[in-house]
């Protein structure tokens, strides 16, 4: 079992455990209510850490971790309302059309 990373808070911590072990990665949440001693420790030992249980996929669990906390960047204009549409977001906010498929590669 190794550390992946310390969480800014609970929600991430299990967002990201929940979804490396979608991807086929046990993940466990650690220190999930070491908050409500924070002052008794040191705050930074007082935050959720994320572990995964297979020391053999720590490298590929970084590798995805990586991916979910930097999303795509992108900008684009929906072709439905033309509203400009910035971030990772594969959808229109204001009509809910799907974002055009690219013309080149991304």
């Amino acid at each position: 079992m190794k550390r992946l990373i310390c969480a800014p808070n609970l929600v991430l911590a299990t967002m990201w455990a929940d979804q490396l072990t979608a991807a086929g990665m046990t993940a466990t949440v650690q220190r999930a209510w070491a908050g409500s001693i924070s002052g008794e420790i040191p705050p930074d030992q007082a935050l959720p850490e994320v572990w995964v249980m297979d020391d053999d996929r720590h490298a590929e669990a970084l590798s995805l971790l990586h991916e979910l906390r930097n999303p795509p960047w992108r900008h684009w204009a929906c072709r439905n309302c033309l509203e400009q549409v910035d971030g990772p977001f594969e959808q229109c906010w204001n009509c809910g059309a799907p974002r055009p498929a690219p013309l080149r590669d991304e």
